[in-house]
């Protein structure tokens, strides 16, 4: 890769991996954002992530691990969790990791369906209905592509009112259809911490000795989607929400 760029700007985790093979052995920065860097090969350690990089993380296990945690809230008597996720997705393994202690301490089971389409997913979620009992008592949306795609978020949804599911995690409304709630990174702040870790580079730091940061995590709750669903919701996680969607 030629030396002349002063520093490379990259998100979310795939072209970050490639942006450091591509910079490897060179002197480019590289700075990354909307990266989980749990279960992939991107940093030596958040304090010292080390070589050319740094950057602001997705903080995907413990997000994981808070959505369940507030879908739990919204369905306390739910005892069989489903948790859809994009097949072979390498940042996926380290949330499951994460989310099964916690699930088990509560008694609840986690059913984990990979997909690596809509149609294989429809499939799988029809696969486990007997009768009128769809297998699952909630849907929880984790940090992966099945959670925030459009054509598989339908799937999602159109099989959690087909049964009566609360389905949340991510933050979506796609034709009709909505999560109950989403607990994402924010990204304004996200943008601003990545722009003090340039200015620092650009002003001498080498990029791998800067530690990797996380950004503020944001509650959005959709009131309207919990009035169409006929779920109530916790007034506790109303009084918790950075928004909430009427």
């Amino acid at each position: 890769m030629a030396n002349d760029v002063d520093l490379i700007f990259v998100f979310p985790t795939e072209p970050s991996l490639e942006a450091r093979a591509a910079t490897a052995g060179t002197n480019i920065p590289v700075v990354f954002a909307f990266s989980q860097v749990e279960g992939v090969d991107l940093i030596n350690s958040i304090r010292e992530p080390g070589g050319n990089i740094t950057g602001v993380r997705i903080p995907g296990p413990e997000v994981a691990v808070k959505r369940f945690e507030i879908m739990h809230e919204i369905a306390p008597t739910a005892q069989r969790m489903l948790v859809p996720y994009l097949a072979g997705y390498p940042i996926v393994p380290p949330q499951l990791e994460a989310l099964r202690p916690v699930a088990a301490a509560t008694g609840v089971t986690l059913v984990e369906m990979p997909a690596a389409s809509p149609a294989e997913l429809e499939a799988a979620l029809n696969a486990q209905v007997t009768g009128s009992d769809p297998g699952v008592d909630a849907i929880v949306q984790i940090v992966e592509p099945v959670a925030v795609t459009a054509e598989t978020f339908v799937v999602l949804s159109e099989f959690a009112s087909q049964y009566g599911l609360p389905i949340g995690g991510a933050t979506m409304s796609v034709d009709g259809h909505e999560s109950l709630f989403g607990l994402n990174v924010d990204n304004g702040d996200t943008g601003r911490q990545a722009a003090l870790l340039v200015d620092k580079i650009l002003k001498g730091t080498p990029a791998g000795t800067v530690p990797v940061v996380s950004p503020q995590v944001v509650l959005q709750v959709n009131y309207r989607a919990a009035q169409n669903s006929g779920v109530t919701l916790p007034k506790g996680l109303l009084s918790q929400a950075n928004e909430i969607i009427r």
